[in-house]
């Protein structure tokens, strides 16, 4: 183990106790609690241990991303994970792509790969590894290809300590086996049983160019199989000012419209990105002493959607009571369930004494303790944050029009949107759902306009969004729907109240998948690069 700190401006590393800190090693079975006292105001920098195992390139390895949208699947070790870096830098520099995932404070190289807080192998080497210091710091797993090795770093970079304080740096749990660990795994995250989500989003569909016309149209098509209705982006004048209805799209505001949603007996759903504000916003405009600054004075970047968007000074009370003020406003107007969008921007502040963790948690808990009561689905936010404070999740990214985006978009970061991606991310980050959180795999589409995926990846994504998550969504006018279609999403509501998952597995290009459906037995294999299911029984 070596441990990096500060100790009057000046980095130190020591792999043992020493006159500024002490260590306390607790191993019970197979969970290490690794807790450190400081003796003198330190401030930490990134903790590192290695597990030496013999890894080799025969198995397959399941990497999480860092947030909700970075592709995450089972990889074998030969497998590159894309590098932004790599990516052209004027595109990457005109939309921020940086800001979206890890690569700002995490080096990528052809050497290893990584992942966060939940890892497992499968093959002739197996494991499973998480962590349960979730509170304090992000477990980064990397797989050092040439030592053949795992390597663990907790991400303690900036946590203050005065003489005599503790932390804990490392408290994880470490299986040889996979199943013995995901049976630990469901032990310390055991299943909470969340309502599932069948709803309406407007978003895939008409993206900002919503109105009420168009929203209460749709709504009066949705039967009472459908217990959500949300409104998505596009019914605030810009990004940041919450409280400003466009009135030439909603004329009469939004109560109308929450109003009808409850006479017909569902859920109002609405969507926000609480922590962030885009150039042409009055937030932007007129408080630039919201905006977050980074250590040279500038304004922290948050992203290249909208007109360019900004972090928020979490730390500055007039933020917070505005956040608090604008989450309250519609949760008094009737509002059920917050999308709350773009969470990972918290993280790209540095927050005084706190690791990149703590100040997420610290974020997240924000919008907690405000929506109580009310049903949280988070999006664009990191995983192990989301677990306390979070009823459902958005596991992976934006479902695309066709399936694998442009080709511009498939040479760039690894939060893009992507068919593709996101049925993958929703097969393999299935192990959280129900434990973490309730999965949202993001949204199914069987409409022939607007949409370029074919009618059998249509069908595709409906079966396994239906299968893998606990929320089921759609922006399709389902009146224009014919009795092909409607027979499809009978079977697929079907799965999504009766089926289980009883296990899947990746061979090459293949995902097999077993699942129970009133009492019977069925399978099918479902093509990662075509997107398209076959052998199904």
């Amino acid at each position: 183990m070596r441990i990096n700190y500060f100790l009057n401006g000046k980095k130190k590393v020591t792999k043992r106790a020493n006159a500024d800190l002490s260590i306390k090693i607790k191993i019970i079975d197979n969970r290490t609690t690794i807790a450190l006292t400081a003796h003198k105001d330190i401030t930490l920098g990134q903790t590192d241990d290695y597990l030496t195992f013999d890894v080799n390139f025969r198995d397959l390895y399941f990497l999480n991303g860092y947030q909700s949208w970075t592709d995450t699947k089972e990889y074998k070790l030969a497998k590159r994970l894309r590098n932004i870096n790599k990516s052209p830098h004027l595109i990457v520099k005109m939309y921020a792509l940086k800001q979206y995932g890890d690569s700002l404070f995490y080096k990528y190289s052809i050497k290893k790969s990584h992942g966060y807080d939940v890892f497992y192998s499968k093959g002739d080497f197996e494991s499973f590894i998480f962590n349960l210091n979730y509170e304090n710091a992000y477990l980064i797993i990397e797989l050092i290809k040439d030592k053949k090795n795992i390597h663990l770093i907790t991400d303690t970079l900036g946590i203050k300590l005065k003489a005599g304080e503790s932390v804990t740096l490392f408290d994880y749990c470490f299986y040889d086996n996979y199943e013995e660990g995901l049976e630990s795994f469901y032990k310390y995250f055991p299943k909470k049983n969340v309502e599932k989500v069948f709803g309406y989003t407007s978003w895939y569909n008409y993206y900002q160019d919503i109105n009420d016309k168009i929203i209460l149209r749709d709504l009066e098509a949705l039967d009472n199989r459908f217990n959500l209705c949300q409104i998505d982006d596009g019914y605030e004048t810009f990004v940041g000012d919450w409280l400003d209805v466009d009135k030439n799209k909603f004329p009469d505001g939004l109560e109308p419209i929450v109003k009808r949603i409850k006479e017909k007996g569902f859920k109002a759903g609405l969507w926000l990105a609480p922590f962030v504000a885009e150039t042409k916003s009055k937030l932007f405009q007129e408080h630039q002493d919201w905006i977050r600054k980074d250590e040279k004075g500038n304004n922290v970047m948050a992203g290249g959607n909208w007109s360019k968007f900004y972090l928020l000074d979490l730390e500055n009370p007039e933020v917070v009571a505005y956040i608090t003020k604008c989450l309250t406003h519609y949760m008094d107007m009737g509002f059920d369930l917050f999308k709350l969008d773009f969470l990972y921007s918290a993280g790209l502040g540095n927050y005084d004494g706190l690791s990149r963790c703590q100040g997420q948690n610290k974020a997240y808990k924000l919008l907690r303790d405000t929506l109580k009561g009310k049903l949280i689905l988070g999006c664009g936010a990191n995983i192990i944050n989301s677990y306390q404070n979070f009823d459902y999740l958005r596991i992976g990214p934006d479902v695309s029009l066709n399936f694998d985006d442009n080709a511009i978009m498939r040479m760039l970061h690894r939060e893009r949107i992507s068919t593709k991606i996101t049925i993958q991310n929703s097969v393999f980050r299935s192990i959280f759902n129900d434990h973490l959180f309730g999965n949202d795999p993001d949204v199914f589409l069987l409409r022939d306009d607007n949409i370029k995926l074919t009618s059998e990846q249509r069908r595709a994504l409906t079966k396994i969004n239906a299968l893998f998550g606990s929320v089921l969504m759609t922006s399709d006018d389902i009146a224009t729907y014919d009795e092909e279609k409607k027979a499809v999403l009978a079977d697929a509501l079907n799965i999504f109240r009766n089926g289980k998952v009883i296990s899947y597995q990746l061979v090459d290009n293949d995902i097999s998948v077993v699942y129970e459906l009133e009492g019977k037995e069925h399978q099918f294999t479902y093509n990662v690069n075509k997107g398209v299911l076959s052998n199904e029984r």
